[in-house]
């Protein structure tokens, strides 16, 4: 560990994730506009790094970070609460052909976009009965959400705007419907059936006599 003068306590501002102003506070050891004022040098000097307005990580702690897990985690601290679901998910469980850059989620507050150095983080509002259908991973000793893939998919089409079902799911959308087993099958019905909803209630008809 390479000193930085001014930093209290920089072993353990560097064995964080993530911190705000107040546990910069306490670990730099300046308040006010003396703590902005340090803040403001360290990014200078390539220390800090912002993960949004007030939200900071240390450069150490990204450069010893297993890269694709802190992405993962920092998309459900950035709007909390969420989870990871929909294109970037399907992506990684080989539903939709192309490989997704955008780390996408879905979330109980307002949808809301964020771009920093580990890239954009983009997040579609679902209402809370359907706040459901993820499951924890593991970042070194934390946790975050991440969707099942059933889940993902029907949150996927559940927020997608389509003017022609059948056309879309079937064709336009390019799904990889060899990737979706009949667990998968199950619990898209689940969610489909919490929801309520006349759109996912059609989409699952036309899935189960077309696609699966």
């Amino acid at each position: 560990m390479i000193s930085v003068p001014g930093i209290k306590y920089q072993r353990e501002l560097e064995a964080l994730p993530y911190f705000n102003k107040k546990t910069a506070q306490f670990l730099i050891g300046k308040k006010g506009r003396n703590l902005e004022k340090k803040i403001s040098w360290l990014k200078k000097k390539d220390y800090l790094r912002n993960l949004k307005k007030g939200l900071y990580v240390t450069t150490a702690f990204v450069n010893q970070a297993e890269k694709e897990g802190f992405i993962e985690y920092v998309a459900n601290i950035l709007r909390y609460p969420s989870y990871i679901s929909l294109e970037y998910v399907l992506a990684k469980e080989g539903m939709i052909p192309e490989g997704v850059a955008v780390v996408t989620s879905v979330t109980l507050k307002s949808s809301r976009a964020f771009t920093n150095f580990l890239g954009t983080f983009v997040y579609r509002n679902i209402k809370p009965p359907l706040f459901l259908g993820f499951q924890e991973k593991s970042f070194a000793d934390k946790t975050f959400l991440v969707a099942t893939k059933a889940k993902a998919l029907f949150d996927f089409l559940y927020l997608k705007k389509m003017s022609n079902l059948k056309q879309e799911i079937l064709k336009d959308l390019r799904l990889n419907w060899d990737a979706f087993n009949p667990s998968d099958w199950q619990d898209f019905e689940r969610f489909v059936l919490v929801s309520r909803s006349f759109k996912m209630k059609k989409i699952y008809y036309i899935l189960e006599k077309e696609a699966l």
